[in-house]
C-alpha cells in the first residue's frame, strides 16, 4: 500500500496508543495531586456531571450520602482543581470509546485485507475498555485500596499495549520491509521465552510502584526516610532497614525488584544482542531490548531523585508522574518486542 503514513489505517491504532497515553498521565495527575476521591460517586461527581462543586455543595452531598464520605473525614473539602483532574480523566475515557468502536468496525469491514486477528485484537480493546471504566468506578467506591489502584495501572497498560499490537499486525499485512517482520526462526524460537520474561519483569516492576505510591510507602516519610544518601539508594541509613512498618516493607520490594529487572534486562539484552550476531539478525531487536534496559536505569535514577530530593512533608510529585510515564513507556518498549517475536513466528512458520 502507498499511502501516507497517516492516511493508512495502521495510523488509527497508533492514534488510540497516543490517547490511552494521555489517559494514563491523567490518572497519574490525580494521583501526585491526592485527588483520586475528589468525586465519591461514579460516573458522576457529586450527583452532577461538572466538576465546579464547591465547599458547601460537597458538604450537602455528603451530609445526604454519608456512606459515600472518603478516608479524610466529612469536614474534607476539595478544591476545584483537584475534582477537575478526576474529572477530565473520566471524560478522556468517554472519548476514546468513539474512536476504540470505530476502530474495530474499520478493522471487521477490513477483515479480508488485515486478518481475523487484527479485527479480534480491535474487539479486545473494546472490551478491555469496558473493563477498565469498571475497575475504575470499583477503585472509586474502595476509596482507592491500593490494589485497585495497581489494577487500575495494569489494565491501562495492557489497554494501550493491544493497540501497539493491532499497529504492527497491520503494517505486516500491508506488506511493510521492516526487518524484524522476517528474523531467522531459529533465533525467534530461542529467544521468544527470554525476551517474555524482559517484558514480565518490567510489567511486574510497574506494578510495584503503583502498589508503593498507594500505600503509606509511598506517602509523606510513612516508609523510608528521604534525603541522599540515607533515604536512597539506603532506607532509614542502611540497606536493610527493618520492617517494622509496612510502608517500609512495600519500598524494600520494589527496591530490590528494580535491582532483579534490572540484571534481567541487561543480562537478557546482551545474549539477544550476541545470538543476533550469531544468526545473522537485524541488530534493530537488540537495540529495541538495549532501549528498555536504558529506560530501566533512566527510571531507577528518577526515582531516587524523588526520594533524595524530598523533604519530610514534601515530595517533589512531578518527578513521581514523569518517574510512572518512565515506567509505562519502558514497559510498551519491552513488550513491542514480545509482539514482533511472535509476529516474525508467525510469519517464518507461513514461509516454510
Amino acid at each position: 500500500m502507498g499511502q501516507v503514513w497517516w492516511r493508512r489505517p495502521s495510523s488509527l491504532p497508533i492514534a488510540l496508543v497516543i490517547m490511552s497515553l494521555c489517559i494514563i498521565i491523567a490518572g497519574g495527575t490525580i494521583r501526585i495531586n491526592d485527588a483520586g476521591e475528589s468525586c465519591p460517586d461514579w460516573p458522576q461527581c457529586f450527583g452532577t456531571w461538572s466538576f465546579d462543586v464547591s465547599a458547601d455543595e460537597q458538604g450537602a452531598y455528603w451530609s445526604e450520602h454519608p456512606d459515600e464520605v472518603d478516608s479524610r473525614g466529612i469536614d474534607h473539602r476539595y478544591t476545584t482543581f483537584e475534582i477537575f483532574s478526576e474529572w477530565f480523566h473520566r471524560l478522556l475515557v468517554g472519548i476514546i470509546a468513539i474512536p476504540v468502536l470505530f476502530n474495530a468496525l474499520l478493522a471487521r469491514r477490513m477483515v479480508d485485507t488485515y486478518g481475523s486477528k487484527v479485527y479480534h485484537t480491535a474487539l479486545f480493546g473494546g472490551v478491555l475498555l469496558m473493563a477498565q471504566a469498571l475497575v475504575g468506578a470499583l477503585t472509586v467506591s474502595m476509596d482507592n485500596v491500593d490494589w485497585s489502584v495497581a489494577l487500575h495501572l495494569s489494565l491501562a497498560s495492557i489497554f494501550t499495549s493491544t493497540f501497539l499490537f493491532q499497529y504492527f499486525a497491520m503494517r505486516k499485512a500491508e506488506g511493510s520491509k521492516f526487518e524484524v517482520f522476517t528474523m531467522n526462526p531459529e533465533f525467534v524460537s530461542a529467544n521468544q521465552k527470554r525476551v517474555d520474561a524482559m517484558m514480565g519483569a518490567v510489567f511486574t516492576l510497574m506494578i510495584l510502584g503503583a502498589w508503593v505510591s498507594s500505600t503509606a510507602g509511598g506517602q509523606y516519610n510513612q516508609g523510608c526516610s528521604v534525603g541522599f544518601p540515607n533515604g536512597w539508594p539506603k532506607c532509614n541509613g542502611t540497606l536493610f532497614p527493618s520492617f517494622d512498618g509496612p510502608g517500609v516493607l512495600v519500598q524494600m520490594i520494589h527496591r530490590f525488584g528494580a535491582v532483579l529487572v534490572g540484571l534481567v534486562l541487561v543480562s537478557g539484552s546482551a545474549r539477544l544482542r550476541s545470538d543476533a550476531q550469531k544468526h545473522e539478525v537485524t541488530p534493530l531487536i537488540g537495540r529495541i531490548t538495549d532501549f528498555t534496559a536504558g529506560l530501566w536505569i533512566l527510571n531507577v535514577i528518577i526515582g531516587g531523585s524523588y526520594i533524595m530530593f524530598a523533604e519530610a512533608e514534601n515530595f517533589p510529585e512531578w518527578v513521581s508522574l514523569l518517574h510512572l510515564i518512565m515506567g509505562v513507556s519502558c514497559f510498551l518498549v519491552a513488550i513491542s518486542a514480545s509482539f514482533l517475536f511472535r509476529l516474525s513466528t508467525k510469519q517464518s512458520s507461513e514461509e516454510e
